[in-house]
């Protein structure tokens, strides 16, 4: 068998992008084959990784390809897992259950086509991709950085703020926080954030209605309780969605912190 992080397949992708090369990638997690969308420059360099963690739930919120060009245009290497169970990889999506592995295991995917600088791997992370970021920094120990931008930190808040979604949380979960506590609270990255090692920058619309403003102030309660390096970019005036010129403006500043990140002048 197939060890975990391991790549089963490669295929060229069409990029937006002239100068970024994309290609689908399927490989191993828990005994799964699993896909995702793999993003290089292609002029060589010593380019550090971004591990990129989509939000959504199955096809909403699936990977874009100019979306992972766009940060992969900013000097890195980037894969996004679309997580099991979507575009054809086998399991199914768990909202941050055993997929959590898949997360885990494409930071091996992503050593895999670092030259250089395999100790240089950051995690970005958006809306509900924000508890996969924080999982996979628990249970690595090679992260330097995580962004969670509009990030889920609780899934149990998730579940009371979000009517829409709570169908789908029950048919995946197995049924409700009242129900299933355990199955919530084992989903909740927040009880050990005391794990995270690498440097954390929260960025969140204070107007958000899909994962509301509560939800980072938890996170960053957290992360202070036990004494993490962290950093907050909180807007007032945005909602879940920037506009675009001061999302494409917020890319550029939080590739720039990434690079920052465990460097000796900090």
């Amino acid at each position: 068998m197939q060890s975990n992080g391991s790549i089963v397949s490669k295929r060229d992708y069409p990029s937006p992008n002239p100068h970024i090369l994309l290609q689908e990638i399927t490989y191993m997690s828990d005994g799964l084959k699993v896909k995702g969308l793999l993003a290089q420059p292609k002029v060589e360099g010593n380019y550090e990784g971004i591990l990129y963690l989509r939000g959504g739930m199955q096809h909403i919120g699936m990977v874009r390809p100019s979306r992972i060009a766009q940060f992969a245009s900013q000097g890195f290497i980037v894969f996004a897992p679309y997580y099991r169970g979507n575009r054809g990889g086998e399991g199914r999506d768990e909202f941050a259950g055993g997929d959590r592995s898949d997360a885990v295991y494409a930071v091996d995917v992503l050593k895999q086509h670092m030259p250089a600088n395999k100790d240089r791997i950051h995690l970005y992370a958006f809306s509900r991709g924000g508890i996969m970021a924080l999982w996979t920094a628990i249970l690595r120990d090679d992260i330097t950085s995580v962004v969670t931008w509009a990030g889920v930190s609780d899934v149990v808040f998730t579940y009371n703020e979000r009517e829409d979604m709570r169908r789908m949380m029950k048919r995946v979960i197995g049924g409700t926080p009242v129900n299933m506590p355990d199955a919530y609270r084992e989903r909740t990255a927040l009880f050990r954030v005391d794990e995270i090692e690498a440097n954390v920058l929260i960025i969140h619309g204070m107007k958000d209605e899909n994962v509301s403003f509560e939800q980072a102030i938890l996170l960053e309660d957290a992360l202070r309780e036990h004494k993490k390096t962290y950093e907050t970019w909180f807007f007032p005036e945005y909602t879940h969605h920037f506009p675009a010129e001061h999302n494409a403006q917020t890319v550029r500043d939080l590739c720039d912190w990434m690079k920052m990140q465990g460097n000796d002048l900090f």
